[in-house]
């Protein structure tokens, strides 16, 4: 594949390339109150009398467009016309016991079971449509929402076998269709729910209204640790509207008629606080921690390839390198909520969450009351980025409605979402290598530490992980000499996942080292880094993933045609302006292989301006180019808001910034020009949600020494760093 995502809308727009139906998108309540199925074979897949064919969905829609993949999927494979085909979004209960979205898992993971359901449907839709006709089930094919019996031209609708089909035995091993057999897949296919998002329709957690709901926003201590000493709760509920102020484990709640009311309300609190151990916490301490864990051995070599050490000492040449990335913010557009009802020994919530399972685990732990009783209602999710991995807004809305003995909203304010993210943390990486006479690149050793992320459980100096750092022990380049090694700082603030988790940091301190390495010895760094992939595969010990580097290669190579590598920049967008091109490439976790190559400008003034993004891609079959091609434009806009935009820092114990004015992202006058290519592949589709973003950063980072002759080698980048000196 070829082509840009706008591209691909023109193309819809004038001729249909992209298909654009509406498809029903229903809830678990929804689906109740409708006639019951007349087959569903399994949990994922339901045939209804009228030919309607419901998806359940699995995992959570945060703009990923996963619900529509995975419709596609199932469709495809079952041979269902796309036009009759709804969305159902699955709940925790008996068989959907693995809800999480994260690790851009989602397609990968669901692609074979989902395959399955779909052929087991199809094969029983086959042989109750033979069976009445008398003839053999090879001789049917299902396409289009019915059984054809190709001898006779013979047709029936899915719904009128529907009731047949359910009563036959569902097969063991039903048979997947061939590559060629699927028509569906591999087609642009719009988002099912584009139309309901863009008219307003579609509902988010804000979204959500009940009978009976009030609003609550709640008070918390700026600093982890911290507790209320006293504060004025009769203020607060002189406030017209407020209905409660009510203690929780989490701070002070109040509850109102609506939102608004219930901040002011909170306002009101007059709040003193005790801010606890972490009151003057500043990220310059956050840092000292890093560096410290630098100053003795790291607690775990995580790849040891050949002898570093003696590859180091008899080497002609020794380069190193420190860099360093930034703690990092969410920002999702949608601050954290859920709507919670408590009563009669049940729990009833709506939350914007990528982990329902842990949201229903918690609030049971939290309510004293089993997990069964527990309904977790997943809505769009305006954002995720893996903040809403954890359950802390739902379980807080539980506690604030059992509280208040009413259904209860919880906003968080844009600024409450600030001081309560779990944010990215910091990392360091040290970088060394060791080249002989000739500039062969001989010894290779990455030392790397941050903060643990406390989001999945407290700090133990035992648990090291021996997959760690991601981009660095799975360091794709082939040197005979090459070592990793690994530490976790114990956290004092609240850190979590972030898109991509630890490869950011590591890509981008690997790859721009890489970079230093061609200028040092004269290379081309395309030629560089296809040098060093093209020099054997697999890396079998390259723990923990099979890293196959000539696909990576061609990957590599791919960027770099598309791009016009070597060939001058120039035109109105770069008069004035120092121009240059750079590239990175990643492995993430052994399977998809992706590089970027970025076209950049600096001004007199150090500013930088990003004008266009080549990407290169090569991660098995792709369900749906419209859908990966708005992923590739996501994550490089995540990627270069992390790359020239916010950071969050920390001054008396709290996050400083609160809104999007002191933690900028990136604005769409400065979106670049994204182009994505693919390579043709028959694997089983990988990851593409958080794949494009680690080498934005990295291939800007060179792009900007390309143009400057200046090595960035912390993020964000700086102006002032850049700027033209006389």
């Amino acid at each position: 594949m070829s082509t840009t995502r706008r591209q691909l809308l023109k193309l819809s727009a004038a001729g249909g390339a992209a298909l654009a139906l509406r498809v029903p998108i229903l809830s678990a309540a929804t689906a109740d109150a409708t006639a019951s199925p007349a087959f569903a074979p399994n949990g994922w897949v339901r045939v209804g009398r009228d030919g309607r064919v419901t998806v359940v969905v699995g995992r959570s829609e945060m703009g990923q467009g996963v619900r529509t993949s995975l419709a596609m999927i199932v469709a495809d494979e079952l041979g269902a016309a796309w036009s009759a085909v709804a969305i159902e979004q699955a709940s925790p209960g008996p068989g959907y016991d693995n809800l999480n979205t994260g690790g851009s898992g989602s397609v990968e993971e669901g692609w074979l079971p989902l395959r399955r359901a779909a052929a087991g449907a199809r094969e029983m839709l086959i042989a109750a449509a033979a069976a009445r006709w008398k003839a053999d089930p090879s001789g049917c094919r299902a396409g289009e929402g019915s059984v054809v019996h190709a001898e006779t031209g013979r047709r029936l609708s899915f719904g009128t076998l529907a009731a047949a089909a359910a009563a036959l035995p569902v097969p063991k091993e039903p048979r997947l269709r061939e590559r060629d057999e699927l028509e569906l897949i591999g087609t642009p296919v719009r988002r099912v729910d584009g139309p309901a998002i863009v008219s307003g329709a579609a509902r988010y957690g804000l979204d959500v209204r009940i009978p009976g709901m009030r609003f609550a926003a709640v008070a918390h201590c700026p600093t982890p640790g911290g507790k209320a000493l006293r504060f004025d709760a009769a203020k607060a509920r002189a406030v017209p509207g407020v209905r409660g102020v009510h203690e929780v484990s989490t701070g002070i709640a109040v509850v109102a008629d609506d939102t608004w009311t219930a901040i002011s309300g909170r306002d009101a609190l007059s709040v003193e606080w005790d801010r606890g151990p972490l009151a003057g916490l500043t990220t310059a301490e956050l840092w000292s921690r890093i560096d410290r864990s630098f100053d003795g051995p790291m607690r775990r070599v995580t790849r040891s390839d050949g002898d570093v050490g003696a590859a180091l000492a008899g080497a002609a040449r020794r380069i190193q390198a420190t860099y360093r990335d930034s703690f990092q913010a969410h920002a999702s557009v949608e601050p954290q909520n859920s709507v919670a009802s408590v009563a009669d020994g049940r729990c009833e919530i709506w939350s914007p969450t990528q982990n329902p399972g842990r949201v229903q685990k918690e609030t049971a732990k939290l309510l004293g009351i089993p997990e069964s009783k527990v309904t977790v209602h997943v809505t769009l999710l305006g954002g995720g980025f893996g903040r809403r991995l954890a359950a802390d807004y739902a379980t807080e809305a539980a506690e604030v409605a059992r509280a208040a003995r009413a259904p209860v909203q919880v906003v968080w304010t844009r600024a409450d979402d600030f001081a309560g993210d779990w944010v990215h943390p910091g990392g360091r990486a040290d970088l060394e290598a060791g080249l002989d006479a000739s500039g062969r690149v001989v010894a290779w050793r990455h030392r790397a530490s941050t903060l643990h992320l406390s989001m999945f459980g407290p700090f133990d100096p035992k648990d090291v992980d021996e997959d760690s750092p991601w981009g660095g022990v799975d360091t794709p380049y082939a040197v005979p000499n090459l070592s990793v090694e690994n530490n976790d700082v114990e956290s004092p603030v609240r850190t979590g996942a972030w898109r991509s988790v630890f490869y950011p940091a590591n890509v981008f301190a690997r790859e721009s080292f890489l970079d230093e390495i061609a200028a040092a010895t004269g290379r081309d760094p395309v030629a560089l880094r296809r040098e060093l992939l093209s020099a054997g595969e697999p890396v079998a010990d390259a723990k923990p993933w099979k890293l196959e580097r000539r696909r990576l290669e061609r990957v590599v190579a791919l960027a770099a045609e598309k791009s016009g590598w070597g060939a001058p920049l120039a035109g109105a967008p770069y008069a004035g302006r120092r121009a240059g091109r750079g590239i990175a490439c990643n492995i993430y976790h052994g399977r998809t292989c992706l590089a970027h190559v970025a076209e950049v400008s600096v001004g007199v003034a150090g500013d930088v301006r990003v004008h266009r993004i080549v990407t290169a891609a090569d991660c098995g079959i792709v369900v749906n180019p419209l859908g990966l091609a708005g992923q590739v434009e996501s994550g490089v806009a995540w990627g270069l808001s992390y790359a020239l935009g916010g950071e969050a820092t920390y001054r008396d114990g709290r996050i400083e910034q609160e809104s999007y004015r002191e933690y900028p992202v990136l604005r769409y006058r400065d979106m670049p020009e994204v182009e994505v290519h693919t390579i043709r592949s028959e694997r089983p589709p990988s990851g593409f949600g958080e794949q494009p973003v680690p080498p934005v950063a990295p291939a800007v980072a060179n792009a900007i020494f390309a143009a400057t002759g200046k090595r960035v080698r912390r993020l964000p980048i700086r102006a002032a760093d850049l700027a033209k000196r006389d």
